[in-house]
This record gives C-alpha cells, sequence and structure tokens, in this order.
C-alpha cells in the first residue's frame, strides 16, 4: 500500500477534522452534563453534515453516498473519532447492509436513509447472547406471508433516534455434530410496529449520550416483503457487510487517541516540577515516545486493512488485528496521559477521564479482544490443520 496521502485524502482529512472541532467540541460538555443531545443540536449536526457532502459517505455514488473507498472512509472514521461520540452519530453512516435491499426495500429504507430522511439502528446482541451469535433466543416464526418476532435485544446504539431498526433473528435451527446451530435471519423493522417496542436500556459510564436500548418483540407481526437477504442468510448478509465495522471501532481508537496525546504533549511541555519541565524527565519523555509509537502503529494497520478492502484481498485477520491493537493501545494511551497529568487528570477540569472512561468499551463492543484473537489464530492455524 502507499502509505502517504494523496491530496484528496488530505482534503478529507482537513475538512472532517475542521468540522470536528468546530460542530463537536463545544457541545461535548452539554453533553456529558446531561447525558444526551439536544434534538436541535442533532439536527443541525445532520443538516451541516449534508451541505458538506459529507453525510452517508461510506454508499457509492451509483445510490447517492459520497463514494468513498474503504482508505477514505476509514480516514473519516479516524477524525470522527476525536469527538463525541454521541454528537458524531449524526455526522450520518447509515450501515452498510442496507446495501443488501432488494429494489421496494431500496426506495423504503435504503435511499431515506442515504439522503438522511430516516435512521436506523442494528440489533443483534441479546442478554444471553454476545459474541455467541448463534446463541440468540429473539426467535421468528412463519404465518402465512408474514413472520412473528417474540425475544429481546439489548445493547443497542442509536435505536432511540431510529426510524426502523436491522434486526438479527433466530428462524430455525440445525441439528450437528457439534450441538444445535441456529438459522438466522435479517428483518427490517419499523417504529411504531405493532408489538416492537424501543425503551431505555443501561446506564454506561463510556460516551455518555451515545445510548444503548432494549428493544421487545411481543408477537411482533412483519410481512415477507421486509426480509433483508433471503430467508435464513442473515450470517450471508452479516459477513458481506458487517465485519468491516470493526475497522471503525479500531480507527475511531486512532482519532481519539491522538487527541488525547496532545493534551499529554502539551502538559509534559508546560508544566514545572522541581525546576524544569517535566517533558525533559526520562520518566515522562519516554512514555511521550511509547505513546506516539503505538497510536501510528495502530493507525497504519487500520489503514493497511482497508487497503485489502479496496483491493478484494482477504482481510478478516488484518481486520481484527487493527481492532485488537487499536483499542488496546487506546487504553494504555489514555492511562499514560492521566499518569503524566497526576492528579488533575482524573478532574473534569481536562476530558481526559472522560477518554479513560469511553476506552473502556472499545474492547467490548463488535467483538471483544477475546473474539479478536479467536479470529487471528484461527486464519493462521486453519491452514496448518490446526
Amino acid at each position: 500500500m502507499q502509505y502517504g496521502l494523496n491530496e484528496e485524502q488530505e482534503m478529507i482529512v482537513s475538512t472532517v477534522r475542521s468540522f470536528v472541532e468546530k460542530e463537536i467540541y463545544p457541545h461535548e460538555e452539554l453533553v456529558e452534563k446531561t447525558g444526551s443531545v439536544p434534538k436541535e443540536i442533532a439536527q443541525e449536526i445532520k443538516k451541516k453534515t449534508i451541505d458538506l457532502g459529507f453525510y452517508a459517505c461510506n454508499f457509492p455514488e451509483e445510490v447517492g453516498g459520497a463514494g468513498l473507498n474503504h482508505k477514505e472512509f476509514t480516514l473519516v472514521e479516524r477524525e470522527l473519532g476525536r469527538g463525541s461520540m454521541a454528537l458524531c452519530h449524526f455526522f450520518g453512516r447509515p450501515q452498510n447492509i442496507l446495501m443488501a435491499c432488494n429494489s421496494e426495500q431500496k426506495e423504503r429504507y435504503l435511499l431515506p436513509a442515504i439522503k438522511g430522511e430516516k435512521m436506523d439502528a442494528l440489533a443483534m446482541t441479546e442478554p444471553n447472547a454476545g459474541s455467541d451469535v448463534r446463541g440468540m433466543k429473539c426467535f421468528a416464526t412463519q404465518d402465512g406471508n408474514d413472520w412473528i418476532i417474540n425475544g429481546t435485544k439489548h445493547f443497542i446504539s442509536g435505536a432511540e433516534h431510529a426510524d426502523f431498526v436491522i434486526v438479527f433473528v433466530a428462524t430455525g435451527e440445525d441439528q450437528t455434530p457439534k450441538g444445535p446451530k441456529k438459522r438466522i435471519t435479517t428483518f427490517l423493522v419499523d417504529r411504531g410496529t405493532a408489538g416492537f417496542t424501543i425503551r431505555e436500556g443501561y446506564k454506561s459510564v463510556s460516551h455518555r449520550g451515545y445510548k444503548n436500548m432494549i428493544l421487545e418483540f411481543d408477537e411482533c407481526r412483519i410481512p415477507n416483503s421486509q426480509v433483508l437477504g433471503e430467508v435464513d442468510g442473515g450470517f450471508a448478509v452479516m459477513n458481506t457487510w458487517l465485519y468491516a465495522t470493526r475497522l471503525t471501532v479500531a480507527t475511531n481508537c486512532v482519532g481519539r487517541a491522538r487527541r488525547v496525546f496532545d493534551y499529554a504533549l502539551n502538559y509534559s511541555s508546560e508544566r514545572e516540577q522541581f525546576g524544569q519541565k517535566i517533558g525533559k524527565f526520562q520518566g515522562v519523555s519516554f512514555q511521550i515516545a511509547d505513546m506516539i509509537t503505538e497510536i501510528d502503529a495502530a493507525d497504519l494497520l487500520t489503514l493497511a486493512a482497508a487497503d485489502r478492502l479496496d483491493k478484494g484481498l482477504p482481510s478478516n485477520r488484518e481486520i481484527a488485528s487493527a481492532k485488537l491493537f487499536a483499542t488496546e493501545m487506546l487504553a494504555r494511551v489514555t492511562d499514560t496521559a492521566i499518569q503524566i497529568h497526576g492528579g488533575m487528570g482524573l478532574m473534569d477540569d481536562y476530558p481526559l477521564e472522560r477518554f479513560w472512561r469511553d476506552a473502556r468499551v472499545e474492547r467490548i463492543w463488535d467483538g471483544t479482544s477475546e473474539i479478536q484473537r479467536h479470529i487471528i489464530s484461527r486464519d493462521l492455524l486453519r491452514p496448518l490443520g490446526a
């Protein structure tokens, strides 16, 4: 891959970073204090993103998106990672899985999502089925041309704003030598559908204002026309469109780490102890060196994985490596930045304690660090018969 950015890519970075600094940073303190994003601020961010031409930038031009490739979109997400996730949600990146829509569904779901007329949410996780997707209990049974869904989803990000939800549901079970194996189908479910309830989820210490919701299905009747992809083809849809979301988490972490690093670097060059700047002490300067080395390494891992996607090369292991390293890197960088700031690092005079809290969830969602290690090791060992 080419490690340098071309002029257009540099422009993308500059434009999105400027947007985050001007349109996101000023509202972060309010979101931290209230735990929510005021509707008028959300709509303002959304409108400005559309005017800027970056809304739905992860979709191809033929359906109305900005047509960025994976590397360019990774750069966008890296810069958005610098800002509050609750606020950046309204920058608008609908789920790529909507590209699996058929012609009728495109008019009803895909195109309105790309235009910013509708917002979506993705629902997969359940109270007893997180990493074990096939362990889900939420079940749909067919009744003529309809499906009746029963069950619960939780930890569903963005559902409070969603006009419709993309839901993964068990629709059958096969017996295998390793035990029962669920068949999964993906459904498009509109807010307001009878038997479908969206309610407040849990209070998380990470990413205040970026709420997780609980979805409840009680005899919720969905027509067959709202199956996304094929019946029992949920894993095919998932594997085609969703695995790259781990790359988004990774590159978000890189952007946030660079913002944290700037605080640590500036503080090290200004704070004096024992008659000199603390950056003069090896105990601090070596930490600064380690931080930037890890950040740069994570950055290159994410860009290399995105480059492989653009070239149509197998990328599952590379994306898992990027997600694993970047999320764990962010934990180390935020912790070190607080250590450099001393007691003040834990005070809300600085946003470091927020970044520290926010960093914790990154090693859990979109596949835990343990799941990423499983993906990496499996990719390496399977060809050898192990």
